[in-house]
């Protein structure tokens, strides 16, 4: 890469530095703000952390620009690589925000640790978050579904086709400027009854590079068949509901909101967590349990199913209007006062400074 000869050093906690190259000349004013493609344009700067000789090395803000990569390296033929996902909002008053970072974190050090990957410090983490988006705070947009996406991400740069964990990685921080995720009007999905996501004991609770790489096919087919998504089932029966590809997944049952359990096939979601709270806040019963496909449309075809939605960083909260089962369609819609879109404007207030914030979520940057 061809950096900005202007070099600064920062002070980190615990006497540790960090090198930050900035950009001669920012693209800022290139963006159409208005028109954007999700996760297409990316920011000014970007931050990086190489590990080798087992420790992880002095971390860079740098101009983003393209890696330079070895066609051996590891990642590239064994697939270990994790990501994150979280995002920046601005309130009217210009100030920026970020929303649970420390969950961003901990989870992402937990896809690391089954992926045999070294484990990235906490605090060195979530500082150098802190310097990369206040130095990118003006791709921060101010209003509601505007936000800057922050993808935190570590591969296995080793130049090695050996079949066995790799001796160096990257973590690279970027950013990307984004508005709403789906533009649907109506979103509706399939139930899988033949591929599955995850298996019990598989990478299913890790945020792995390759689970959303298998899901991309089975997914094409159900948009051949005029679906947005598919909900995935239990890999060993297909009985049991689980997630969606890019959401973890509610069901509004009867006086009751019903998602199914974290397990080693189901992500942690951190919109979920944040979800589920904000729902007993209201007072609405919260059932974290399985569900069956049987009973999803027993629900449906009784009328006791109320909503289904599904919640995620891109995403936040999404109606979804039907889903269909083994060549049958069942519509749901999404009432004017839908717990969803409820639970929506619960958060959102949150993350955009619109209100109080009483479980601590929202950090300033």
């Amino acid at each position: 890469m061809i950096f900005n000869v202007q070099l600064f050093v920062i002070l980190l906690s615990n006497h540790q530095t960090m090198k930050l190259r900035p950009i001669e000349k920012s693209k800022l004013g290139t963006v159409d703000f208005e028109n954007l493609d999700f996760g297409s344009t990316f920011s000014d700067h970007m931050f990086v952390c190489d590990y080798a000789n087992d420790s992880w090395g002095e971390p860079e803000i740098v101009p983003y620009a393209p890696l330079q990569l070895d066609p051996s390296a590891s990642a590239l033929h064994y697939g270990q690589a994790i990501f994150e996902g979280m995002k920046a909002y601005k309130d009217d008053k210009g100030d920026v925000f970020l929303f649970r970072p420390d969950q961003n974190i901990k989870r992402l050090n937990k896809s690391a640790e089954r992926l045999a990957i070294p484990q990235f410090p906490e605090k060195l983490f979530l500082e150098g978050l802190h310097k990369l988006i206040d130095l990118e705070r003006d791709w921060v947009q101010p209003g509601t579904g505007n936000s800057l996406y922050v993808r935190p991400f570590v591969f296995a740069s080793e130049p090695c086709v050996q079949a066995s964990p790799a001796k160096q990685y990257q973590l690279l921080i970027i950013c990307t400027p984004v508005s709403s995720y789906y533009n649907h009007s109506e979103v509706r999905v399939k139930i899988a009854d033949q591929f599955s996501r995850a298996a019990q004991g598989g990478t299913g609770y890790a945020k792995a590079a390759g689970n959303y790489a298998g899901q991309f096919y089975p997914t094409k087919l159900a948009m051949d068949e005029g679906y947005q998504q598919i909900i995935w089932t239990d890999a060993a029966t297909h009985q049991y509901i689980e997630e969606a590809g890019t959401m973890n997944l509610f069901f509004y049952i009867g006086d009751k909101l019903i998602t199914a359990p974290t397990s080693d096939s189901i992500l942690d979601g951190v919109t979920r967590k944040s979800v589920i709270q904000l729902a007993k806040d209201r007072g609405i019963e919260v059932e974290t349990r399985q569900l069956t496909v049987a009973e999803l449309i027993e629900a449906a075809e009784n009328k006791t199913l109320r909503e289904i939605f599904g919640s995620g960083t891109a995403v936040v909260v999404l109606p979804i209007h039907g889903f269909g089962y083994k060549g049958k369609d069942y519509d749901i819609g999404t009432p004017t006062d839908a717990l969803a879109l409820t639970l929506k404007t619960d958060l959102t207030s949150i993350q955009y400074n619109l209100t109080d914030d009483p479980h601590g979520w929202r950090v300033k940057v």
